[in-house]
């Protein structure tokens, strides 16, 4: 049976557009669309979790059961033949939707939600169940306006020159690093690009070993490292191309130190940027690395954070 793709909602305008995207996303799945609201005992237990000597649970609030069927009834309206269940939990939005997460495909959150401060970039739940869910999680973040930015595209021809164009709805941009706990972002990215009809843009960021100093540049070996980054990229992304032969592939090499910063660039004109949850020099104990914090918090699209296997 194909997992449900979840969404959280809480009434804000975030939660009601990363809804409508969820139902988007499961329409291409061919899955069905649940809409999870976790609400607050009056005791406030209900933010860490039940534990028996938790007073009786109480009534779901009617207010949110009715915000849940009128969007339900929208986003079937918009999507015909699209199955939209809802629920209420007694738990808060956060751990309402990490426990959901074992048996989703998706998860989707908005960028923030009720209750979250105008300067905050992203709200609690957002952040939260990014680096705790045991699924795929997606920051809905509204896509930039306007159209016409490019990225670098190292294998467009010279009658192109060397850059593709894209516009709002453009290609789905996935970081590579080359470690084995990003392959399932990498799938993840394909099966989406291969969903959309869109192109896949794979960034892969390296530094010249030969540079570290910036006193002694050894052309040869910053070849070298090129040469290395090129093979990181392309071994990363085989296996998945095998298995999604129809999805074009654009290849992107950047040097430099600042993978966060190519990524937010390339998400200005991307339909969907996938990471992995941690990298290359993360640390064990961390569950989400600096790249995909930081794009959560700055992308200019929604955002896929993908735990490695």
């Amino acid at each position: 049976m194909t997992r449900p793709v979840i969404a959280g909602v809480d009434g804000s305008p975030p939660s009601l557009d990363a809804a409508r995207y969820a139902a988007a996303l499961a329409r291409r799945r061919g899955a069905s669309l649940e809409l999870v609201h976790g609400h607050l005992h009056p005791l406030g237990y209900g933010s860490l979790g039940l534990s028996p000597a938790s007073p009786a649970l109480p009534d779901a609030p009617a207010e949110g059961q009715a915000m849940l069927d009128e969007l339900a009834a929208s986003l079937r309206a918009d999507h015909p033949g699209l199955e939209v269940r809802t629920h209420q939990v007694p738990l808060g939005g956060a751990p309402a939707l990490i426990d959901a997460s074992g048996r989703a495909a998706v998860v989707v959150v908005g960028h923030r939600g009720l209750g979250g401060f105008a300067e905050l970039l992203l709200g609690s739940v957002g952040a939260q169940v990014s680096a705790h869910a045991r699924c795929p999680v997606v920051v809905y973040r509204p896509p930039a306006v306007g159209t016409g930015a490019v990225l670098a595209d190292p294998e467009a021809s010279a009658g192109e020159g060397g850059h593709l164009s894209y516009g709002t709805d453009g290609p789905v941009v996935v970081g590579v690093d080359g470690s084995a706990t990003g392959a399932p972002a990498i799938d993840f990215a394909f099966a989406e690009a291969s969903a959309r009809g869109v192109p896949l843009v794979a960034v892969h960021v390296y530094w010249a070993r030969a540079r570290d100093t910036l006193r002694h540049p050894d052309a040869d070996a910053d070849a070298q490292a090129e040469a290395e980054a090129h093979h990181v990229l392309y071994s990363a992304l085989a296996p998945h191309h095998t298995r999604f032969p129809a999805v074009e592939v654009r290849r992107q090499l950047t040097h430099g130190l600042d993978p966060e910063h190519s990524l937010v660039e390339a998400s200005r004109k991307a339909a969907l940027v996938v990471v992995g949850s941690r990298g290359r020099g993360g640390f064990t104990g961390l569950l989400l690395g600096s790249v995909s914090q930081t794009l959560i918090h700055h992308a200019q699209c929604p955002v896929a954070v993908v735990h490695g296997g």
